[in-house]
């Protein structure tokens, strides 16, 4: 119509020129858009005669540089207008502007360009799109190569322009790279600058770029001489890049160049190779008209994984994954062994998929990646490896990844770690011998790049350590395990931390390469590992280092610095000697004056390898068949070390550095211990070192007695070799006891001598002001001799010390010390060293000491936590405190008050001391409190009060929590505490019972904590120690506490939480690390915490197992627990927290029935009289299947044990149907064991009668689950009644047999039969036998796991046998399941109580409302109508005037179109778009639309065509909006929708194609709140239907 209108006006015009000069001014938007009408038609129409032509061009020149520039601009006539006319003025002038460059030609558009180029290097983002728009209309008909030269550059700039360009980019990439790739000069140039030896901009700008331009690069057609982008390698590297990107708009675009690609070669069906970037790979893409089929197919695949990927769904994901296998057998060439096609399509697959958002398709994808290596065998490429160390090794770096799979038990190597063990070690043996090496170092080398957790670091640590042996590492390989060792101390997983050190140290066993290292460099690595976490001696992994070492003794590369002069001695031992004598050399610059202390570093470093040399020399002695062993080589090791020690009592001119190594060394030697061997004598290593070490004793002691008695340790740094020491003293004396008693009397008088010194130099009074450093340093000295001396006696009562006349010394002289003295800061605290000796001169030696020397406080703080321990000796030792000593009138005051005095003090401690110096003041104050709590009660709770102030304040802390948690339970659980507060039941009890709560609160968050506070008190009530029962002399009996304090053990029958995702994962980890027991040192050298959560309830249920039910506080105690746990289900089954299976509702109330299970054998006839109706009311309530069991498991053997129950049992069955319907089947289940019930009874026959009677009438119940459990029931009754011969009931026989039969004869294809089937087959009526399998292992691991309860709920006997704390008798026997139970899996039948709830209820309903249906129209229309057009009909209608254009071209499921076509009718958009027409014939269509076609109007629209379209609708000024998510759509709640909307929706699986995208004005996305990604097309496009409809309809009310 409107190019009828615009020939008839140039018609009847005559002058054009005159008509365009007219429409000119002043120009609205109609007549812009008349003005563009017109110039069409012009530039359409021919060239008129030569005069009128140049007068035409002027005309048009005039109105392209006057009206159409301007208005681009935002110039005359845009500045008034609104928002919508300047949009329509714009598109007008943007066209008009196209047109008049066609009549001009060249000169105007190389004018344009020209003022274009200039508007863009001014820059401003307005001029930047009128300039844009003035390009894309000279473009075509430019003929200058510079000025095409220039405008390329300016395009390319714009689309690599980062930040705020991304506008001026899809702007760019949208109108302009089109008419640029119609001039065939401008198009290689924008090739070259896209693709060219520049580089590529980002993936996101180059994809953009290059589908505008899919046109001109992958032409449709016949080949041809232009360019192809198909044969640049480069062009398919951006496309691989692409398909992989985070942003879903550019993956869609990469997808669509290659389909644009696929279909083209496809099409031509040439022959097409693109050659290869570098490298003997395959290429990128080639495409073959004899493989046209094989290759589609294999496309084809491709392209429905990755669009597959988009859904990020795994069950939408995994039925494509088998598709991939598919995919490997086209890519691999059989014959050749090679790949066809480029492996790196493959990796963009796999990429895709690791770097999901959807955990679980991640995970998919590396099993899937993993697998595929390990089986197919795929050819080697370089870009595997790469692909490996970068994308694989950053997916694996998640650790929820490391989960178990639903069916593998607790303990078992998650489906990951086996997977990723198989595949390292098959890829390894794959590659060539060359690249080996390189690749695992770079391997290694990516497990240091980055923050990994425990959990990836020890699987990778595993894989690497499962690699067969093969000489691939060297030093850099060794410092890089090195690295990955230091990345694992992070953690504070301990058990996880050993267990990778473990798999990192065999893992360089079997793969270094021993001659390019050397024995220094091999040690040093050594040293990095922690031998109180993983080597340690008598470890397996000891033993195969010391094979490791032996069989590659004179391999390794020599060091520099090494002289292996004498051939027949292994280097291995040479090297050890050599290091002994280097270590202990001195340098000739020291000097022995104020020298630092030398780090610890090399005595470790000595002592490890001297005990590795001497087990390998014992190894090597072994397998050659010596028994006499003469350790000649560790003689020769000692030597040197022994020549020192000797010399120290008597030459007072060794260097001071010479003695501190030596006794560094000897003290590490000392401390090694053997873990296999409880007898020393059995280690003969060990034994030979501490006997040849015995020999310098005495000069070692007259040493140190010098050193600390005298005035020789004077300064900050001389505290460090104090600490050296008085370690030494106690290790000496340890090495005395087990070797030889010999030295004990060398060893009492040094003791002697050393307290009497100390005491001597504390009790000097220095009349200064200013005390001096060398002073003060000597207190601090004497004062940690005095503590020292303490612990001594109290580790080692066997040496009987306290005979010695200095004890008592000490004795007097602690007790009459003012406590919390602290010494006066002196004049100059830090003292510069004038002489620093050359060995020591390191940055971690003055870091040290500068660091020791930071602040007097530190030392301050020792001093007084000194006086401390040497109390807590004198409190233990004396019972009285000072007792013995009342000469003084200090000692006049009152125990009591001196007690009460000394609390004080040890408050006052508590406040100045560093928290992780407290430890002996919690001990003190055990001692005191109990003495005090009668008296000074409110001084005992402000003890306890900050004390868990202190332990609060640690909850964050690792490193001294635990230990200061171990002395404060001691503190405040102690037996004769909790005793004395219990009997005063005063304040001090009631805290005591808060803190008992804050501490089960604390353990939720902080695991483990509950485990030590159960632990000790559980102990210290069965097994109160003999000082213990010495003490508490107004104490019956110990156990009296438990009764006190039931609240603790009823807590810790239900503890435990449920665990987050994370928190099961480690625990997890944990429990198969601990099953591969010794195979792992760390399971040997850790030290057993017991913080799993299990612990709790495995002492609790220990302690209850242990009670005896003839002692009567045992009997009461237990009786108590038994009410109270019964109370503590009543009240959860009132809550109205919601209760399903494996809520922690659940898990509470099967913990308390398990506990409950365990006590009932232990409880009288009397007590469960009363009790029994409780357990009956709880058989009531609607219970999770695994409750039912216990409880009904409860009710069996109380009836078995107690038959005259059983009238309170029938009494269940007498309630109203109402209070049973959820709970009949509890108590038919019981009756399914009659014959276990009357086992104990004389008279069966009244039992089986009352039975018989009970059951039959639950045999007719409506409900169908409540008649299976009924004859169930019946079936076990009616056989006892058979093996008796009850002849009562020999009239009933038929009847009952008759309907037996007819059960287990059923026939029909309905569940009935398979239903009956199940439940007879269930293991709680065909198995489970209530006596037999009356067991520990039963309750807590059996029956939760056939109950399906949560993994985690499960406990198993391993637990009980490793938690050692508190024994079972040897005697015990209900232990194990029997084996049938134990081998059952968990049945599909669940037990259900479904009662009268399955009753429909529906009818009772009352409907409160009508569905109304609405009429569209005010008036009926007359039938005659129907038989009108569609298009005409729907103005007939009087239907709404909509502006709203659907167009659902790329939609081609007829359900989509049937469903929109009624959604766009009833809202009244103006025309719905499809492909078809001949879609509305289709039936599905049909059955949606419900005859919505006949009052739509419907157009016709092809896929192809729709660019034409789009373009044309925007000139008649539609807005086109694109339901499409982009990183610049617009949410739809605050979108406004222009009057003239066409709504572009895009195709159900690939959405709106990219070659469209930038032809959209603007993309709409509708806000999500769920995981899934997208909605339905046909529910997307009525959402924004209605949004349209809903905000017209606000704006026609406005105007009304």
């Amino acid at each position: 119509m409107e190019v009828v209108l615009a020939d008839a006006l140039l018609a009847r015009g005559g002058d054009p020129c005159a008509l365009l000069r007219a429409f000119c001014a002043p120009l609205s938007a109609e007549r812009a858009e008349a003005l563009r009408l017109l110039l069409q038609r012009l530039a359409a129409g021919g060239l008129p005669p030569p005069g009128e032509a140049e007068a035409l061009r002027r005309a048009a020149w005039e109105v392209a540089l006057e009206r159409c520039r301007p208005l681009l601009r935002g110039g005359e006539g845009a500045a008034a207008a609104g928002c919508g006319e300047r949009l329509r003025l714009a598109r007008a002038a943007r066209g008009a502007l196209r047109h008049c460059v066609q009549l001009c030609g060249a000169p105007l558009a190389a004018r344009l360009a020209r003022d274009a180029l200039a508007e863009l290097a001014a820059g401003g983002a307005a001029g930047a799109e009128a300039a844009v728009e003035a390009l894309v209309a000279a473009a075509p008909r430019l003929e200058e190569p510079a000025l095409v030269a220039r405008c390329v550059a300016a395009a390319l700039a714009l689309v690599r322009e980062e930040g705020e360009g991304e506008a001026a980019a899809a702007l760019v990439a949208g109108r302009l790279l089109p008419a640029l790739g119609g001039n065939g000069a401008a198009l290689r140039r924008v090739w070259e600058g896209l693709l060219g030896a520049g580089g590529p901009p980002r993936a996101g700008r180059a994809l953009l770029a290059l589908s505008a331009l899919a046109d001109a690069l992958l032409p449709r057609g016949p080949p041809g001489p232009g360019l192809d982008a198909r044969l640049c390698p480069r062009f398919w590297r951006v496309v691989q890049e692409g398909l992989t990107e985070r942003d879903g708009l550019c993956r869609k675009r990469a997808r669509y160049l290659l389909k644009r690609a696929l279909d083209l070669s496809g099409g031509q069906r040439a022959e097409l190779r693109c050659p290869t970037d570098g490298g003997d790979e395959s290429s990128l893409f080639w495409w073959s008209a004899g493989r046209s089929e094989e290759l589609l197919q294999f496309w084809e695949t491709y392209l429905l994984i990755m669009e597959t990927l988009e859904g990020n769904q795994i069950h939408v994901i995994k039925p494509v994954l088998p598709k991939l296998n598919s995919l490997y057998e086209h890519a691999i060439s059989g014959e050749k062994g090679c790949w066809l096609f480029h492996p790196s399509w493959h990796m963009c697959i796999y990429k895709r998929m690791f770097e999901s958002e959807n955990k679980t398709l991640t995970k998919e994808g590396i099993l899937h990646f993993l697998e595929l290596y390990e089986t197919k065998h795929l050819p080697n490429s370089l870009g595997f490896s790469e692909f490996i160390i970068g994308p694989l090794m950053d997916a694996l770096s998640e650790s929820s990844l490391y989960s178990r799979t639903p069916g593998q038990l607790i303990g078992a190597c998650p489906p990951l770690g086996t997977r990723l063990q198989k595949f390292l070690a098959t890829y390894l043996m794959l590659l060539p011998e060359e690249e080996k090496g390189s690749f695992l170092l770079k391997f290694i080398q990516k497990m240091t790049s980055r923050h990994w957790c425990a959990v990836p670091i020890l699987f990778l640590s595993m894989a690497l350590a499962c690699i067969p042996a093969c000489k691939v590492l060297g030093i850099e390989g060794l410092h890089a395990l090195r690295d990955v060792l230091q990345c694992t101390m992070i953690t504070h997983q301990i058990l996880l931390r050993g267990a990778a050190q473990c798999y990192l140290l065999q893992t360089a066993m079997h793969l270094t390469d021993v001659e390019k290292v050397s024995l220094p460099e091999v040690a040093s690595f050594l040293l990095s590992l922690r031998p109180e976490e993983s080597l340690r001696r008598d470890t397996v992994l000891w033993i195969e280092l010391c094979s490791w070492l032996r069989v590659n003794d004179r391999c390794f590369r020599k060091s520099i610095t090494s002289d292996f002069e004498h051939q027949e001695t292994s280097s291995l031992c040479q090297y050890v000697r050599s290091l002994v004598e280097e270590y202990l050399k001195t340098p000739a610059s020291e000097t022995g004056e104020n020298c630092f202390m030398p780090d610890w570093f090399e005595a470790k470093l000595v002592a490890t390898v001297v005990l590795l040399a001497a087990d390998v020399e014992q190894m090597r002695n072994k397998y050659s068949g010596k028994s006499n062993i003469e350790w000649i080589e560790l003689e020769a090791f000692l030597n040197p070390l022994l020549d020192v020690l000797m010399k120290l009592g008597s030459n007072a001119y060794i260097p001071t550095l010479k003695t501190d190594k030596s006794l560094q060394l000897l003290l590490k030697l000392l401390q090694t211990r053997s873990l296999k061997c409880s007898n020393t004598q059995d280690d003969g290593v060990l034994f030979f070192i501490w006997k040849s070490l015995m020999t310098p004793v005495e000069s070692i002691l007259e040493f140190v007695l010098r050193r600390l008695t005298t005035n020789e340790l004077s300064t900050v740094g001389d505290l460090d070799r104090c600490d050296l020491y008085l370690a030494l003293i106690s290790e000496i004396v340890n090495l005395c006891l087990k070797v030889s008693w010999k030295k004990v009397p060398s060893i009492k008088n040094f003791i002697l001598s050393l307290t009497n010194a100390s005491i001597r130099n504390l009790q000097e009074r220095n009349c200064e002001e200013e005390p001096k450093l060398k002073e003060q340093i000597k207190k601090v000295v004497s004062m940690a001799s005095l503590t020292a001396v303490c612990e001594i006696m109290d580790r080692q009562p066997e040496v009987h010390l306290e005979s010695l006349p200095s004890v008592d010394a000490l004795k007097r002289f602690i007790s009459f010390s003012q406590f919390n003295e602290v010494l006066k800061k002196p004049s100059y605290v830090e003292e510069k060293s004038r002489y620093v000796c050359a060995y020591s001169f390191n940055f971690s030696s003055i870091l040290r000491e500068e660091t020791t020397s930071q602040g007097w406080g530190k030392i301050v703080a020792r001093y007084v936590r000194d006086q401390w321990i040497c109390l807590r000796f004198i409190l233990n030792s004396l019972p009285t405190l000072a007792q013995e000593y009342e000469e003084t009138s200090e000692m006049s005051l009152s125990t009591v008050e001196r007690s009460r005095k000394i609390l004080q003090s040890a408050l006052e401690a508590l406040t100045i001391l560093p928290s992780d110096q407290v430890l002996p003041v919690f001990d003190c104050m055990k001692a005191l409190v109990p003495k005090l709590l009668d008296s000074s009660e409110s001084l005992c709770i402000e003890a306890f009060d900050l004390a868990w102030k202190i332990m609060s304040s640690l909850s964050n802390t690792q490193l001294i929590f635990w230990s200061n948690l171990k002395a404060f339970v001691q503190f405040i659980f102690d037996t004769e505490v909790l005793a004395v507060a219990a009997s005063a039941k005063g304040q001090a009890y009631a805290r005591i019972k808060e803190i008992i709560f804050k501490l089960i609160d604390m353990s939720i968050t902080k695991t483990g904590v509950f485990n030590v506070v159960l632990s000790h008190c559980c102990r210290s009530w069965i097994f109160p120690t003999v000082d213990e029962r010495s003490a508490a002399k107004h104490i019956v009996n110990a156990f009296s506490n438990a009764g006190s304090y039931c609240e603790l053990i009823t807590e810790a029958c239900v503890f435990g939480t449920v665990f987050r995702r994370d928190q099961r994962l480690i625990q997890d980890v944990h429990a198969f690390i601990e099953n591969l027991g010794e195979q792992c040192a760390a399971n040997v050298v850790t030290e057993s915490t017991n913080r799993d959560d299990h612990y709790v309830r495995v002492c609790a249920i220990k302690f209850l197992c242990l009670l005896d039910g003839s002692n009567i506080l045992h009997k009461m105690f237990m009786e108590d627990i038994f009410i109270k746990l019964l109370d503590k289900d009543e009240l959860v089954s009132r809550s109205r927290t919601r209760y399903y299976a494996n809520s922690l509702q659940h898990r509470i109330k099967n913990r308390i029935w398990q506990t409950l299970l365990v006590l009932l054998p232990k409880l009288d006839q009397n007590f469960l009289c009363g009790t029994l109706d409780k357990v009956f009311q709880a058989g009531f309530g609607n219970n999770q299947a695994s409750v039912k069991y216990f409880i009904e498991w409860i009710v069996i053997l109380s009836l078995h044990k107690y038959p005259q129950f059983l009238n309170k049992f029938w009494d269940c069955f007498c309630y109203d149907e109402e209070k049973l319907k959820t709970s009949i089947c509890t108590f038919l289940s019981v009756l399914s064991h009659f014959d276990i019930i009357l086992q104990n009874t004389s008279e069966k026959k009244p039992a089986l009668k009352k039975a018989l009677i009970v059951v039959l009438q639950w045999c007719f119940n409506h409900n169908f689950s409540v008649r299976l459990y009924a004859l169930v029931a019946l079936k076990k009754i009616w056989s006892m009644c058979r093996m008796l011969h009850v002849e009562e009931f020999e009239a009933l026989t038929p009847v009952i047999e008759s309907s037996l039969q007819q059960v287990e004869n059923m026939h029909g294809t309905g569940n009935a039969r398979r239903n009956w089937q199940r439940i007879q087959d269930h293991f709680f009526f065909a198995t489970f036998h209530p006596l037999e399998d009356y067991s520990l292992e039963t309750i807590f691991y059996t029956l939760p796991r056939l109950s399906e309860l949560a993994e985690d709920e499960w406990i198993s006997l391993v637990k009980f046998d490793r938690f050692t704390d508190i024994p079972l008798p040897p005697e015990f026997q209900w232990y194990h399941s029997r084996t049938e139970l134990l081998d059952l899996k968990p049945s599909d039948w669940s037990q259900q109580d479904m009662g009268s709830n399955s009753v429909e209820t529906e009818s009772q309903t009352e409907w409160t409302d009508v569905q109304k249906k609405i009429i569209p129209w005010k008036n009926s229309t007359p039938s005659l109508d129907l038989e009108m057009v569609f298009q005409d009909r729907a103005a007939k209608l009087g239907k709404s005037n909509s502006r709203l254009i659907v167009v659902a071209s790329l939609i081609d499921k007829p359900t989509n179109l049937g469903g929109l076509c009624r959604t766009s009718e009833i809202f009244g958009a103006s025309a719905l778009v499809v492909g078809s027409l001949h879609y509305i014939q289709d039936k599905q269509f049909q059955h949606l639309s419900v005859s919505a076609e006949q009052w739509l109007p419907l157009v016709e629209v092809k896929p192809s065509q729709l660019v034409d379209y789009l373009q044309q609708k925007k000139t008649e000024g539609y807005t086109i909006i694109g339901v499409e998510q982009t990183a610049k759509s617009f949410d739809l709640t605050e979108y406004s929708f222009p009057e003239k909307s066409l709504l572009l929706l895009g195709n159900e699986h690939e959405g709106i194609p990219a070659d469209l995208i930038h032809h959209l004005d603007v993309c709409v996305e509708i806000p999500q709140q769920g995981i899934i990604r997208s909605l339905n097309v046909h529910v997307s496009g009525a959402l924004l239907i209605w949004e349209y409809t809903r905000q017209q309809v606000i704006k026609q009310k406005q105007q009304k």
